[in-house]
């Protein structure tokens, strides 16, 4: 939407960027999924009619909600991700539409479960939290996650050095992360603190496990906005850095394709809370 503030606009709009998203961001892993699904029969929501997931992006989260739910809308403020999510697998029971998170479209008291992934630190905390509490239902839910930075790889016994390589990228990429991230850096605890239900956890140490390549990770890495930035300020020095941490993988393992499995480890946090009935 021009001339909206929220950043999430700004990061992810372009097509291409949009494109490489769609490729190769990975679902929520099963222990994520795990966490989520079990809170919700706890609460007595797992039967939810209408599910939002807030931030969408290109539908990864969204797919995994319409396999477990009645009716799924993802919502997100890029409309090249809106495009992309439209344009990927197809569920009947699933639909998107462009707008913030902080203005959604949907009547008080009418939403059973309110989800975000990898996303709410993007949007204007403060709005997008009053929001949630307008349009979820008494008993209704919130699950608000992200994966974390915590991350590595493994392959034989190269393990170690492996994921080594990865860091050394990441953690030159994260120079020119904005500083949004930091609610991810801190485990989502003022997203959390910020969330008007007094029925609420946080668990910070949701571990899963990603069926990837060594494309896969390069094109992760390729689909960060810390790379994308880094792409804008200085677009040689970037491709170059992505080729070389490809390069050092491969011989790292001792393969010659990028096809080559890896496991992708991932730490995950998530939010979760129930609105009171």
């Amino acid at each position: 939407m021009p001339g909206h503030p929220s950043m999430a606009t700004q990061m992810f709009e372009a097509r291409g960027h949009a494109a490489i998203y769609q490729k190769y961001r990975f679902a929520p892993g099963k222990e994520l999924q795990r966490t989520i699904l079990s809170y919700l029969r706890e609460k007595g929501t797992n039967s939810a009619e209408l599910v939002v997931d807030v931030g969408c992006g290109s539908g990864p989260g969204t797919r995994f909600l319409a396999e477990h739910f009645k009716k799924v809308v993802g919502t997100d403020i890029s409309e090249a991700q809106i495009q992309e999510a439209r344009e990927g697998p197809s569920m009947p029971n699933v639909s998107y539409i462009v707008c913030p998170a902080e203005e959604l479209p949907f009547k008080d008291a009418s939403v059973d479960l309110l989800t975000s992934f990898t996303a709410a630190h993007w949007f204007d905390l403060e709005k997008f939290v009053r929001e949630a509490k307008h349009v979820v239902r008494p008993g209704g839910c919130v699950a608000i996650s992200t994966y974390t930075v915590d991350m590595s790889l493994r392959y034989g016994k190269c393990s170690e050095k492996l994921t080594q390589v990865f860091r050394e990228l990441w953690d030159l990429l994260l120079k020119y992360s904005h500083h949004r991230i930091k609610h991810v850096l801190e485990d989502y605890k003022e997203i959390f603190e910020a969330l008007p239900f007094p029925d609420k956890k946080r668990i910070a140490d949701i571990l899963d496990k990603i069926p990837m390549t060594v494309a896969g990770v390069v094109g992760y890495l390729e689909s960060s906005s810390p790379y994308q930035a880094f792409l804008k300020s200085d677009p040689e020095a970037a491709k170059a850095l992505l080729q070389e941490t490809e390069k050092r993988m491969l011989e790292v393992m001792g393969v010659s394709s990028r096809e080559t499995p890896v496991e992708f480890w991932v730490r995950h946090v998530c939010v979760l809370g129930c609105k009171a009935r």
